[in-house]
């Protein structure tokens, strides 16, 4: 098998790399592909095809043999039969996100039920305002104390002293089922509605 391709990406601007394959080519016994970081524009993305070969004539049809991503769990959802549309879709939405949303956006995709295709994950980024990130808060007792302490939810002067004998810990343990939240390394992310 003759292999031409070049070399990997490093991510810098790209927010998905993938490595795309002609493969009318692949099937004759060649691996003829190139690295293409997305976003890109449809100039880039038809220059890219015609240097791999895909003229719409002798070759049409491609695949994606590789894929990265500079977001955490995203590559989990690419694989060789997506669609360089969508991807290119949803990596021109994750560009205009800021750091603090990329960060959030990392922690809805661990949470993992929001989202089972690109379709899914072009539609989250737009809809991030359903979630809520509390940053800082790495585990169940700060969860736990946020809520009982920081939120403004609970009146503990009315308490007194009994407001001593809250188990934190418990408390977040019990929120957090109920949130169906995560911690992840932004913090604490869970749905809330919407």
């Amino acid at each position: 098998m003759r292999i031409t391709a070049t070399a990997s990406p490093c991510l810098k601007s790209g927010i998905i790399s993938v490595f795309i394959t002609n493969l009318g080519k692949y099937n004759e016994g060649e691996l003829i592909g190139e690295w293409l970081e997305l976003p890109a524009t449809s100039k880039e993305i038809e220059h890219c095809l015609m240097r791999i070969g895909i003229d719409g004539i002798h070759y049409e049809e491609y695949f994606l043999t590789d894929y990265e991503s500079s977001i955490d769990g995203l590559s989990s959802y690419i694989s060789e039969y997506s669609f360089l549309d969508e991807l290119n879709e949803l990596a021109t939405q994750l560009a205009m996100l800021s750091p603090d949303e990329i960060d959030l956006y990392q922690g809805v995709i661990e949470i993992g039920s929001s989202a089972s295709s690109i379709h899914d994950l072009i539609h989250l980024a737009d809809n991030l305002d359903s979630f809520q990130q509390l940053s800082g808060i790495n585990n169940e007792y700060d969860l736990g104390y946020y809520w009982i302490e920081e939120s403004g939810c609970y009146d503990l002067a009315q308490l007194g002293h009994l407001s001593h004998y809250f188990d934190y810990e418990r408390y977040g343990r019990d929120v957090c089922l109920e949130q169906g939240g995560i911690f992840h390394s932004g913090g604490y992310v869970y749905h809330t509605g919407g």
